[in-house]
């Protein structure tokens, strides 16, 4: 599990703008006519159309996309009754997970009401406003009563994910442990460790599968659920054992499958040994599961085990279900979320995971071994194939059910509108994150005397992303961890000043080195004091796997020390810089926009060739727009020329890249107009995702006015061509920048050391 530092969680709630969420306008409003179209008079057409049709609401506003995720705060996780007012950043945070897995935008709202019924009431007059209602962390019993009523009160979908999304990611899980188990779900024997909110639903949905109630047995925190209780709520009555057993020892006697909504570490390693061959055990519980994974694990060889850690395999993460459920059932208009849909789901989760692991899945977790199996028995939460599978999955259930208000007609269409919806950029540093995390290199930081490198090497510590090795003033970096009470007890200090011996064996090298290129072994001696310099060594010299410099230098200075240490890699003339540009659709990738002032046509040949290999890395295709300003020669000129020569070398050299150019930037992104004007282009298809700048003026320009301007989040520079993993910072990075920058460079190494 990650380590979350307090003030860390705090200051990011906090910080710049408070909360996670923001309503941001979805139409141009620059002019007097646009907010007259916007608000009076324009505004009355559309609602005038709505009152004469109440499902014009889907067509003039953003209902149709529009789910509220609403909670009194009763029943939150890990944190109990904490009331509406705490449980808004858990509400907020929520929509934010609907919008970066599935594009639905999300009112939270937080409702200061127990009473179940005026709950009811309250949220059955919102439906005028949403497109759907997701429900959370609201206690049960209430929990049943409150969605059962709005189910059958509202023509819009319902659900409390609390409930279903767990009973469904885990229904999956359990049909393919069941089949590697070699076992039918109504022969097993199957004991429920917890009676609430989720242990209900999931039994419930079991049973929909095919699970007998008479092997059933259910326990909560009193006991085991039996006709002589009098405290069992309508709920848990269903589920009533008469069984002659009373104990957790009875009934896990020759049990097929235990699953645990209840409390962490309640099970004994001793009750495991008298399941039935082949167990399956599903402790949900977290953070702490009802008995430790590794416990389990060495407690049987034939054990299939699943938790709600991500640190485990088989996680049970209710990411993978209600983004895409709500999607599919908006995007029919469903006026509820049924079993079927439910059962839809749950077959396309438990179908995908025996579907071919796609190579950007094995990428994000840097696990090649993925497949079917013990270990991987529902798909990951970074695997892009989940929309594109749960959503039309879960859309053709509510059309086959009758639900769909408007059905979907061709599907290839939809699939493509899903991939549109969330793009990719969303989940590339998530992916390059987790796959640095999975082996972690020795990074060297030249300029560890400032305070956000020192912050960013903790953060990089906790998360195992990287091995940071601090250089700089052992004192100051001292007095900086103890103003800022920093944890760095896992990093590596090294201070220059007091590695004599080490300082001499760097001078030696870099001499030998350099001493045909005008350097004496005292220009050495000297060029030692230059961290920039002794890290370099520390990369050549194989103590380090990757450097990263440049948060208070200029890049230009802070570069030469590596390229006369590491060099440029066998083969490359020339390295190069590239920024990524993040949009909402897709990344973009920007070059050369830090090394080459004015490169020239051969020159721009080997940076696009470096181009198309970095993006690459990212795990996306380039589609590559060479720029000017000028359009396939419409405007004569040195650049223009300049860019069409390079275009015609690069395809000589890269046949099979998809290239095209001279061409304006507009003209490169925007789609219609290329295939309106320019429809012989290789790009008109898609448009193009990398752009190749013609000079280092228009390439550093365009991504800093981006950046300011334009709110991109711009990740960079990407150092391309060096002989070992080097990246220079850009000048004042932020923190966050500084660990993506590490995360990139750690995940280099690795590739690096890979092909060596």
């Amino acid at each position: 599990m990650i380590k979350v530092n307090k003030q860390d969680a705090l200051n990011y709630h906090m910080l710049q703008q408070p909360g996670k969420i923001e309503v941001v306008p979805t139409k141009m409003l620059s002019t007097q006519h646009d907010l007259a179209l916007a608000y009076s008079p324009g505004v009355a057409e559309p609602c005038k159309e709505i009152a004469a049709d109440k499902d014009n609401a889907y067509k003039y506003t953003a209902k149709g996309n529009l789910v509220g995720v609403i909670s009194n705060g009763t029943a939150v996780l890990g944190l109990g009754n904490i009331g509406p007012d705490a449980s808004k950043p858990v509400m907020e945070g929520k929509g934010v997970l609907f919008k970066k897995f599935a594009g639905i935008d999300v009112f939270d709202i937080e409702i200061d009401c127990t009473d179940p019924d005026e709950f009811i009431r309250i949220v059955k007059s919102l439906e005028p406003t949403f497109g759907g209602i997701n429900l959370e962390d609201i206690k049960a019993p209430e929990s049943f009563k409150i969605e059962n009523a709005l189910k059958d009160q509202m023509n819009i979908p319902v659900m409390h994910d609390d409930q279903h999304g767990t009973a469904i990611i885990s229904a999956a899980a359990l049909l393919n442990a069941l089949e590697l188990a070699e076992k039918k779900i109504e022969d097993i024997k199957l004991v429920m460790n917890g009676a609430g909110a989720a242990a209900i639903a999931c039994t419930k949905l079991y049973v929909e599968l095919g699970l007998r109630l008479d092997n059933l047995v259910m326990f909560d925190k009193n006991g085991i659920i039996s006709p002589e209780r009098d405290d069992l709520d309508v709920f848990q009555s269903q589920f009533v054992t008469t069984r002659n057993i009373s104990t957790l020892a009875e009934a896990m006697e020759g049990a097929d499958v235990f699953v645990g909504l209840s409390a962490g570490n309640v099970l004994d390693p001793e009750l495991v040994k008298r399941m039935a061959p082949n167990p399956i055990i599903f402790a949900l519980a977290n953070p702490d599961p009802e008995i430790p994974y590794d416990v389990a694990m060495a407690t049987r060889e034939d054990l299939i085990m699943a938790t709600g850690r991500s640190d485990h395999p088989n996680q049970v993460n209710n990411v993978l279900g209600f983004p895409y459920i709500f999607r599919g059932a908006l995007d029919v208009r469903a006026t509820e979320i049924n079993e079927a849909m439910k059962l839809a789901a749950v077959r396309a989760l438990a179908s995908l995971a025996k579907e071919p692991v796609p190579e950007i899945v094995h990428k994000a977790y840097s696990d090649h071994t993925i497949s079917f199996g013990r270990f991987y028995l529902i798909p990951k939460p970074l695997d892009p194939r989940l929309i594109t599978t749960i959503s039309p999955a879960v859309a053709k259930a509510a059309m086959e059910s009758g639900v769909a208000s408007r059905p979907i007609v061709n599907w290839e269409e939809y699939e493509q509108e899903l991939h549109e919806r969330i793009g990719i950029d969303q989940k590339l540093m998530t992916r390059i994150t987790n796959q640095a995390k999975k082996d972690p290199q020795r990074v060297v930081f030249t300029e560890a005397d400032h305070y956000k490198i020192l912050k960013a090497a903790q953060t990089l510590q906790e998360q195992r992303i990287a091995k940071p090795i601090l250089l700089g003033d052992r004192k100051q970096i001292n007095a900086i961890v103890e103003e800022h009470n920093l944890d760095l007890s896992e990093c590596t200090i090294i201070d220059p000043a007091e590695e004599t011996a080490r300082t001499e064996e760097f001078a030696q090298l870099l001499y030998k080195m350099r001493q045909r290129k005008g350097l004496t072994l005292s220009d050495s001696r000297r060029l030692l004091r230059d961290r920039n310099y002794f890290g370099s060594l520390m990369l050549e010299t194989g103590e380090a796997d990757a450097l990263i410099s440049g948060l208070t230098r200029d890049y230009s200075k802070t570069i030469l020390p590596a390229l006369q240490v590491i060099g440029v890699e066998d083969g490359i003339n020339k390295v190069a810089g590239m920024y990524i540009v993040l949009n909402k659709k897709e990344p973009y990738f920007f070059a050369d926009t830090t090394v080459n002032v004015n490169p020239t046509a051969d020159e721009l040949v080997d940076i696009i060739g470096l181009t198309a290999r970095a993006v690459r890395f990212f795990d996306t295709e380039p589609r590559i727009a060479m720029l000017s300003y000028s359009n396939f020669g419409s405007v004569r000129g040195e650049i223009p020329q300049k860019a069409a020569e390079a275009v015609r070398k690069a395809k000589q050299r890269y046949p099979d890249l998809l290239l095209d150019g001279e061409m304006q930037a507009n003209t490169a992104l925007n789609r219609d107009l290329l295939r309106e004007l320019y429809p012989f282009s290789e790009l008109a298809e898609k448009g193009a995702n990398t752009l190749v700048f013609p000079t280092l003026t228009s390439g550093n320009i365009a991504y800093k006015v981006l950046a300011e301007i334009g709110g991109a989040e711009v990740i960079g520079p990407i150092l391309m061509g060096m002989r070992k993993p080097v990246h220079i910072l850009q000048l004042g990075s932020s923190i966050r920048e500084i660990i993506n920058m590490v995360s990139i460079a750690v995940v280099d190494a690795q590739n690096h050391y890979r092909r060596i």
